[in-house]
C-alpha cells in the first residue's frame, strides 16, 4: 500500500479581486496572473502537492510566483478562495482544513505546525528574551509549566547552538543568523511534525547560509521532521530539499525528484534555474 502523505493540499486557489467573465473562463490562458480586465490576481490557481513524513519538499520560484502565498495558507496566515487541505497525522481528523472553525486553526498551528519566516520580526517578539520567545509557542500549546519550558527552551537553543548564557538575551541584539535559529527553536518548541520555512536564508552571507542550511538537514536527520521550504534560489533547494516544485505565475510548471529536475528540466523556465546554477 502506498505512503499516506502527512499533509496533502488539492487545487488550491488563491486570488484578489472578484474576477470577471474573461478571466472565470480563461484562467490558464492569462499572459501573467493577472486579469487584464477587472485586475483580479490570481495569486495562487490550482495547486496540489503531498509532503512525506520526514522529507524536504522544495518550492521554488521568482518573486510573485505564489510560492509564499502556497506556504502562508498552510499556516493559516492566507485564507484559500478554493481548494482542499488536510494533515494525516493521530491528533487531527480528516477533514478540509481550510473550512475549520478559527479555534481549530489557531490550535493545529500551536501544536502540529512551526513556521520560519524570512523576515525574523515576523516570527520573534525582538525585545523579549530568545528563552520567552520559545516559551510563548509552548503556552500557546497550553504548557504551563515553568520549568519544563525553561529546560525544553535550553535544550531547543543548545539544538541550533546558541550558547545558553544568551538565552536571556533580545534577540533584537543577534545577528540574522542567530535571530533565525532562534526561530527554528521555537518553531520546534512543541514537537510539530510539519516545519513550514520561507526564504529563511536571504539577505545572510554565504557562510551563515550555508551554516542554516546544515542545520536545517540535521533537524531533518535526527527528528525525521517533514519540511516545506520555500525559496527563489534553486541552490539553497538542491542543497536540501528531496523532492521539488517549481512555480511560475501562480501555478506549478514543473515537479520531481530535485536530482531529476537539476539533470534533466523540462520546461524552460527551470532549464534557465539550473543553466544559471552550473
Amino acid at each position: 500500500m502506498a505512503e499516506k502523505p502527512i499533509l496533502a493540499l488539492k487545487h488550491f486557489s488563491k486570488q484578489y479581486g472578484s474576477g470577471c467573465d474573461h478571466c472565470r473562463d480563461n484562467r490558464q490562458e492569462l499572459t501573467k496572473n493577472i486579469c487584464p480586465f477587472c485586475q483580479t490576481v490570481y495569486a495562487v490557481d490550482d495547486v496540489s502537492l503531498d509532503l512525506y513524513k520526514g522529507e524536504i519538499l522544495g518550492i521554488v520560484g521568482e518573486s510573485g510566483s505564489g510560492k509564499s502565498t502556497v506556504l502562508g495558507s498552510l499556516y493559516f496566515n492566507v485564507e484559500a478562495s478554493e481548494g482542499e487541505y488536510q494533515l494525516n497525522v493521530p491528533q487531527s481528523q480528516p477533514l478540509n482544513l481550510f473550512e475549520a472553525s478559527q479555534q481549530k486553526k489557531t490550535r493545529i498551528r500551536n501544536t502540529m505546525l512551526g513556521m520560519v519566516y524570512q523576515n525574523p520580526m515576523l516570527g520573534l517578539r525582538m525585545k523579549y528574551s530568545a528563552l520567552s520567545n520559545i516559551a510563548e509557542k509552548m503556552i500557546a500549546a497550553n504548557h504551563r509549566n515553568v520549568e519544563a519550558m525553561v529546560e525544553r527552551s535550553r535544550q531547543l537553543l543548545d539544538v541550533v547552538d546558541i550558547a545558553t548564557i544568551r538565552m536571556k538575551e533580545a534577540p533584537v541584539n543577534f545577528s540574522g543568523g542567530m535571530q533565525q535559529r532562534v526561530q527554528i527553536a521555537k518553531a520546534l518548541s512543541n514537537n510539530p511534525p510539519v516545519l513550514l520555512l520561507d526564504e529563511i536564508t536571504t539577505g545572510l552571507d554565504l557562510s551563515v547560509q550555508a551554516d542554516v542550511l546544515d542545520l536545517i538537514k540535521t533537524i531533518q536527520r535526527e527528528l525525521s521532521i517533514s519540511m516545506i521550504v520555500v525559496s527563489h534560489d534553486l541552490a539553497v533547494i538542491r542543497m536540501i530539499a528531496d523532492r521539488t516544485i517549481v512555480m511560475v505565475n501562480g501555478r506549478i510548471i514543473e515537479s520531481g525528484l530535485t536530482d531529476q529536475i537539476l539533470e534533466d528540466p523540462q520546461h524552460p523556465y527551470t532549464q534557465k534555474l539550473v543553466y544559471s546554477l552550473l
